[in-house]
């Protein structure tokens, strides 16, 4: 899991998850609960948009890279 998820991300997403749970526990089932879980699943939706903006980027350099191998190639 740590190749996907840097520390940061991990760090935040138990953070978010334990203040979540304690708002649960604290609060119960009432309209504040829904608050608290809008939040969570912000930080959720961060989360996952910066996984796949990680992802992309190594994509793109692996294209690049190629893309480099063939321009060397045609150079020499």
């Amino acid at each position: 899991m740590s190749e996907h998820f840097d520390k940061g991300s991990l760090m935040i997403i138990s953070i978010t998850f334990i203040c979540f749970a304690i708002a649960l526990f604290a609060k119960g089932f009432t309209h504040d609960l829904l608050l608290e879980m809008g939040v969570f699943l912000v930080s959720v939706k961060l989360i996952v948009m910066a996984y796949k903006n990680s992802m992309a980027s190594k994509e793109i350099s692996k294209e690049l890279g190629a893309i480099k191998k063939i321009l060397e190639k045609s150079r020499g």
